[in-house]
């Protein structure tokens, strides 16, 4: 997908954004930093303070926490994100083994997940200068998959599953998906993939999507029960018509316009999209599970819904999820524990109630001396048994032995009935006298 962009000043020019499974960003705006003063970028972050990460900070900045990246690959070179990447793989077959180099779509250059990690995890360049994520002091895990491009021997489907697997394996605490399927319901591979997590006690965050890029309502995986589901909002904290898309498995919403991350070639560009709110709640969850360790993953969601605000909207709604994401509430507010299912319970619940009709019938153990028939032969009628044909059976039973024992048993009454009528008729006729009335 491409998307107009200009620069800071008096240059216009074109930059490809990734339009993942559909696509999740809605524009960017290419910043030119330098030519600026150095702390330009710094002030741009408008959510940092507007969304209470700053006073957050005075509590963790998402130390010992770990966030897999599921995206087009991470560049680590990147001066904010300089230590920051502690490992990765490739999916796709198309990046290299530690999904640090972008994998580029039909469409695009690959710079997604580096825009994405940035904002999610950068550092800075310097005290106050460069861009800083929301959780400073997060590590980020690589998973390069090869969105939209027709080079890659694995499915997208199942590059993401592979993808979720090994960020499992490897020691993620959070997995960011900002993509989308564009469709409601997703692969069986699926199923698995997210119950591991899952079951690991793993946070899966993704974006809702954009109207603006053609996602009119929320798509695989933020419909998948037990994803934390992420909505935008512009820079008044309204619902963002082209930078967002609405559906009632919205959790939370989270800015997704006017944001500011980095290019692999060190670029600072502006954009939009849940692509980038994603993140931004992927950083809020590192926040609660640095401040909050023995919290399980249930814990940590609840905590993240449950200090949302509203901003005067009736909420939960299929527009705002829960409110918008409130980060110094999230990591010092004193919060209920979560009664409602688990991550766990919630998705198999779905799977047993949806998957029912897919469910493999088991066949009957076959004994080791009876061979098969051949293919093109009929198979072989089962052997008579005389004393079986004879013993009743729920047909039997049903249709015909009920049935004939009803029928017998009227007809006896109506025989004896018959009987006494005529011997007491005969009676009457041998002695008249008594049967006189006194």
């Amino acid at each position: 997908m491409t998307v107009t962009t200009r620069r800071l000043g008096t240059s216009v020019g074109l930059v490809l954004a990734t339009a993942l499974f559909g696509g999740t960003v809605a524009g960017s705006v290419v910043l030119d930093a330098p030519a600026a003063h150095a702390d330009q970028i710094r002030d741009l972050q408008y959510w940092l303070t507007d969304y209470g990460f700053t006073e957050a900070w005075n509590t963790t900045r998402g130390a010992g926490v770990t966030v897999a990246v599921i995206d087009s690959g991470v560049d680590g070179s990147v001066a904010e994100l300089n230590g920051v990447v502690t490992g990765g793989t490739d999916v796709s077959g198309l990046g290299s083994a530690d999904g640090q180099t972008p994998v580029a779509g039909d469409d695009d250059d690959g710079e997604h997940g580096t825009l994405v990690a940035s904002l999610l995890a950068g550092r800075g360049t310097g005290d106050g200068t460069g861009l800083i994520g929301v959780a400073p002091e997060a590590s980020i895990l690589a998973v390069s998959v090869g969105f939209g491009s027709t080079r890659s021997t694995v499915t997208n489907d199942d590059q993401i599953a592979q993808g979720i697997r090994w960020a499992v394996d490897n020691g993620a605490d959070v997995i960011n998906m900002s993509l989308t399927r564009n469709t409601l319901y997703w692969p069986e591979s699926w199923d698995d993939a997210f119950l591991y997590a899952f079951e690991n006690d793993v946070v899966v965050v993704a974006a809702a999507g954009n109207r603006g890029s053609g996602t009119t309502e929320v798509g695989a995986p933020a419909t998948i029960p037990g994803v934390l589901a992420v909505g935008g909002v512009d820079r008044n904290k309204t619902a963002s018509f082209d930078a967002s898309s609405q559906g009632i498995t919205i959790a939370v919403s989270a800015p997704s316009e006017k944001l500011v991350g980095v290019m692999p070639d060190s670029t600072y560009v502006q954009w939009d999209g849940t692509s980038a709110a994603a993140p931004i709640v992927s950083g809020l969850v590192a926040l609660v599970r640095s401040a909050y360790p023995d919290l399980d993953a249930a814990g940590v969601m609840n905590r993240v819904i449950a200090t949302a605000n509203a901003n005067g909207q009736s909420v939960p709604s299929p527009i705002y999820g829960n409110g918008l994401i409130d980060a110094a509430a999230a990591v010092t507010r004193s919060v209920a524990p979560a009664t409602d299912a688990t991550p766990t319970e919630l998705l198999t619940e779905w799977i047993t109630l949806h998957r029912r009709a897919e469910i493999e019938v088991v066949p009957t153990e076959v004994p080791v001396e009876q061979a098969p028939a051949a293919a093109d032969e009929d198979p072989a009628l089962p052997a008579r048994n005389a004393l079986t044909a004879w013993l009743p059976n729920q047909l039997t039973l049903t249709y015909i032995s009920l049935p004939l024992a009803v029928l017998v048993g009227f007809g006896i009454l109506v025989t004896l009935f018959g009987i006494g009528a005529t011997r007491h008729i005969k009676r009457i006729r041998r002695n008249p006298k008594d049967f006189a009335q006194s």
